[in-house]
């Protein structure tokens, strides 16, 4: 009796621990299964975020990266399809950035699309991959307002996809987020899975919110490669634009007979408005044009340029500056905008009798430094700008004005961007600082005048940024 007892408590714990150690076995694998699984899940992710990093060593296209999110995302999360959407320009709807093939369409599609699609998948490939969302519209115009992530197994809350569940382009699941970025919202990522695959779970929905954050900062970083290779690309044409802008302007004065001149051009940015000239009219006359377009930068520039080139065509044989400017101003007129124009100061430079002859074009008025006296005075005969009138009202305004110059006598040409520099307490340089450091240095030569000018200038302004160009031109009887 106690023998076969012992032997069926023998043969009852065996089979419990042969059961025991069977669960335990299947424990173990399961563990194991699901191990590789999440080292699987680990390597996607990790590969994921590599290619994301790895995109931004060299520059990468907007397109390349759109797309490496969205498959990315769709493969570590065995989805169907997925799609990402960015925010246009002008910041009130999403434009469709990259849409998988064989995503099912997480939008409301008209139904001649559907059924055109039914036959021909890339009419409804197109339709997807070029309709924009507006703020509030469907599941992903409601994410990009509200600015929450969504996981929908049940579509009764997305009326546009339930319409479509039963039908070849159905969606079982979907997730949506938005993409931010701080207080950036960069547009909005989604995956989708259809009748055939597994419906998502919250562990999918975890880390979709990881990868959907990765993302978003892949595209905000993005943007700023983008911007600084712009800037970058930029500053380089300007650099061209700036160089060719340097000889355009003379690069030194010419030498007259019985005169002295000195001229300088200082750009406030890379480019220049300001424009000066020394230009040949005949064997006994030079030109000596001073100038300043309207505005600063680029378009100011590309206005200097053309006056220099009709200035230059005009002064030629022409001993009138009066005469010559109203023929700039002709031509001219039709060809600049009715928000910009040119100030100019023109002189004729008789250096066989030692005379000038002054036009002025509603320039700041030169001044004239007499050596005899010491006497500083504003030279002033009138004129209009160039480029608001046709020349009815120009052509009656401006004249000539003559001035004869005695030895030591100075006359000095500059543009407002001198006299209206600011310090750090935002007062103006002035015209009678100008004054005082002509008085100071006129008569030690016409480049010392320009070099004692920009000298008190800059003592004057400090460190304060410049804010207009500057052009200054010396003109000495020796």
């Amino acid at each position: 009796m106690w023998p076969l007892l012992l032997l069926g408590l023998l043969v009852a714990s065996l089979l419990g621990w042969l059961w025991t150690w069977r669960a335990e076995v299947g424990r173990i694998r399961q563990l194991e299964r699901s191990n590789e699984e999440i080292q699987v899940e680990e390597t996607l992710v990790f590969d994921f975020l590599h290619g994301l990093g790895a995109a931004f060593t060299d520059t990468i296209r907007a397109a390349d990266l759109h797309r490496l999110i969205v498959e990315g995302a769709a493969r570590i999360l065995d989805a169907h399809g997925g799609a990402l959407y960015v925010v246009e320009r002008g910041g009130t709807k999403l434009a469709p950035a990259y849409v998988s093939r064989g995503c099912p369409p997480l939008l409301d599609v008209p139904q001649p699309v559907l059924q055109q699609g039914a036959s021909t998948p890339v009419a409804l490939e197109t339709y997807l991959r070029s309709h924009a969302i507006n703020v509030g519209e469907g599941i992903i115009g409601r994410a990009w307002e509200k600015g929450e992530a969504l996981i929908l197994t049940d579509l009764a809350d997305a009326p546009e996809l339930s319409a479509l569940q039963n039908t070849t382009f159905g969606t079982a699941s979907v997730m949506v987020t938005p993409l931010l970025y701080g207080k950036q919202n960069m547009g909005v990522l989604a995956l989708a899975n259809g009748p055939t695959n597994a419906a998502f779970t919250a562990s999918d929905f975890v880390v979709f919110k990881s990868i959907a954050e990765q993302s978003a900062f892949a595209l905000y970083t993005a943007v700023i490669y983008s911007e600084a290779n712009e800037k970058k690309r930029l500053d380089h044409d300007l650099q061209i634009a700036r160089e060719i802008q340097r000889i355009l302007l003379p690069s030194e004065a010419p030498t007259i007979p019985g005169f002295e001149i000195s001229g300088i051009n200082i750009p406030a940015s890379q480019v220049s408005g300001d424009y000066f000239d020394y230009i040949a009219i005949d064997p006994e006359h030079l030109g000596v044009a001073i100038a300043d377009v309207s505005g600063k930068g680029v378009p100011a520039s590309l206005i200097m340029a053309i006056c220099r080139s009709v200035l230059r065509s005009q002064a030629p044989e022409c001993s009138s500056p009066s005469e010559v400017l109203k023929k700039v101003n002709r031509q001219l007129y039709p060809d600049i905008r009715e928000d910009m124009f040119i100030s100019m100061a023109y002189l004729v430079l008789d250096h066989a009798h030692a005379t000038v002859t002054l036009s002025r074009a509603g320039h700041d008025a030169p001044l004239f430094y007499r050596s005899a006296t010491g006497e500083l005075t504003a030279i002033k005969p009138p004129g209009l700008v160039l480029g608001i009138d046709s020349g009815s009202v120009f052509d009656r305004i401006t004249g000539d004005f003559d001035v004869r110059l005695e030895k030591d006598d100075c006359l000095i040409l500059y543009t407002d961007g001198f006299t209206e520099a600011l310090d750090g307490d935002g007062d103006e340089y002035g015209i009678e600082r100008t004054m005082e450091s002509i008085r100071a240095s006129a008569r030690e030569g016409a480049p010392a005048v320009i070099t004692r000018l920009i000298d008190d200038l800059r003592k004057f302004v400090g460190s304060t940024p410049q804010n207009d160009d500057i052009t200054l031109i010396a003109i000495r009887k020796t």
